[in-house]
């Protein structure tokens, strides 16, 4: 390899350019166990970062196959772990904060030889934001060294001469900024190779559904006909809480549209980075444009944020679940409602107070929800199970987080992207799979889908199911209490 001081001409620019290339002591492993390295293979790269990264690269995922600072930043250990199993993501890591790499379709060998990918690229990370920079010399897109790990041309390899240390020259077959790649820092903290795997379709849908014209009717007309057990009671109360933007009032709008038999938008919606919603809401759906109300009312909340005194409040949520606050109540993330509020409801009765949770979830963030966020979802899924009422999960936006899905709505059980989205947020809320539920709001059309309600009134009886359940314990309760007294 050329040392620092000589220069590497670039025969696509026509122009020499500096090559970087620094010596560092090799890294021993030492004698940790198998278990003991098990159990430090977790990926340095954040679950955001594997997002950005598998956006650009299809229905993907990644999976972990050589960690340098475990298995030793070696070409041996490297190729030991990585040869034959393309295609892969290299990412290197220095101690200034810089995250960089490359992505090749072609698997890795030790031939000497350079291999043709048109696919291929190299990418750096500035904060969220993914740098790329594709290959401009395909036929020269990766080349097999055993000496060294992911070797990309001539213009950036990892683990270079099995050292921890990078070698880098722009312009031979990539075009790059070296500083703005990875600050000129080429001494290795960490190098990871990643396994890119596609995450297949099922041949079968995993959750059985009819998608026909009748079933729309059926649960329309189910819906429409469901009666509260508790007689006091004439209809549900939804509390739907969700951070900003996931689709809380889109799905009152989007169910509205349903029954109303055409788009519309009755609450405020869109995007922004801080809650839309400001009060407290609680929105009748009406069968059909001056008909009969139906027995749900779905409550909107403030949007959930990171911060804290910012968006919906953990203590107002308590406040709704027990049924003390008024529609239309004005938030106020630094100050939550109390008994001496405007409009404050001190003697709620079972009609006023909510019978089911249903938390919103972009399915396009699942995995890179904010970890205050999930401890503030933690927090109140804590205290709605104190208070026994039902909680699921609406997941949104699933059309925006498979491509599978928006050739049609019906591949929504057959994608286990989606699936495995399902899985996800059913594990970082710590509710049942079977609780969580896709939908796809109405938010570009302006005509109904019939598949699109299908998934839609299959949320709302779900919704209505569980507020049975809610009915039942309180019936239990009054049982219990009445047979003590007699």
């Amino acid at each position: 390899m050329t040392p620092a001081s000589t220069l590497c001409t670039s025969s696509s620019l026509g122009k020499s350019i500096s090559c970087y290339f620094q010596q560092k002591r090799t890294y021993h492993p030492g004698s940790r166990s198998s278990a003991e390295q098990a159990s430090s293979m977790d990926p340095q790269l954040t679950k955001s970062q594997q997002k950005t990264i598998c956006s650009q690269l299809g229905r993907v995922k990644l999976q972990l196959l050589y960690k340098a600072s475990i298995h030793g930043f070696t070409g041996a250990a490297f190729h030991q772990r990585c040869d034959t199993r393309g295609p892969t993501v290299s990412v290197g890591y220095n101690a200034s904060g810089f995250v960089f790499g490359g992505y090749t379709k072609q698997p890795f060998s030790q031939s000497g030889q350079y291999v043709n990918d048109d696919q291929a690229f190299l990418f750096t990370f500035n904060g969220e934001k993914l740098l790329k920079y594709p290959v401009t010399g395909p036929a020269n897109a990766v080349r097999m060294i055993g000496n060294s790990g992911p070797y990309f041309g001539e213009a950036l390899v990892l683990v270079n001469g099995s050292q921890p240390v990078v070698y880098t020259c722009p312009g031979n077959y990539y075009n790059f900024n070296a500083a703005e790649m990875h600050g000129n820092n080429l001494n290795l903290t960490e190098c990871e190779v990643y396994h890119v795997e596609e995450i297949p379709e099922f041949e079968k849908p995993w959750r059985p559904v009819v998608w026909e014209n009748e079933t729309r009717t059926e649960l329309m007309e189910s819906i429409k006909s469901y009666k509260p057990t508790v007689s006091s009671v004439s209809q549900i109360r939804v509390l739907l809480i969700g951070p900003v933007g996931a689709g809380k009032s889109s799905f009152f709008n989007s169910i509205n549209s349903v029954f109303r038999g055409h788009v519309t938008s009755q609450a405020i919606s869109g995007s922004s980075t801080t809650s839309l919603t400001t009060q407290f809401r609680t929105y009748s759906v009406k069968a059909g444009r001056g008909g009969k109300p139906l027995p749900l009312i779905l409550c909107d909340t403030m949007g959930l944020e990171e911060g804290t005194g910012a968006g919906l409040d953990v203590d107002d949520v308590i406040s709704i679940l027990k049924g003390h606050l008024p529609n239309r109540y004005q938030f106020n993330p630094s100050a939550p409602l109390h008994s001496e509020s405007h409009g404050y409801c001190g003697t709620p009765g079972v009609k006023d107070k909510i019978h089911c949770v249903a938390y919103v979830i972009d399915a396009c963030k699942v995995s890179i929800m904010p970890t205050k966020l999930e401890e503030k979802l933690e927090a109140i899924r804590r205290k709605v199970n104190l208070m026994g009422v039902p909680q699921l999960v609406l997941m949104t936006k699933v059309d925006e987080a498979c491509p599978f899905v928006p050739q049609d709505i019906r591949n929504v059980y057959m994608s286990g992207y989606i699936k495995e989205m399902m899985q996800e947020v059913s594990t970082r809320l710590g509710v049942p799979l079977s609780c969580v539920v896709p939908v796809k709001n109405y938010s570009e059309e302006l005509e109904l889908d019939p598949n699109c309600d299908i998934l839609l009134l299959s949320a709302v009886q779900q919704m209505l199911r569980f507020a049975d359940n809610y009915f039942d314990e309180i019936s239990d309760q009054l049982s219990n209490t009445e047979a003590r007294e007699q």
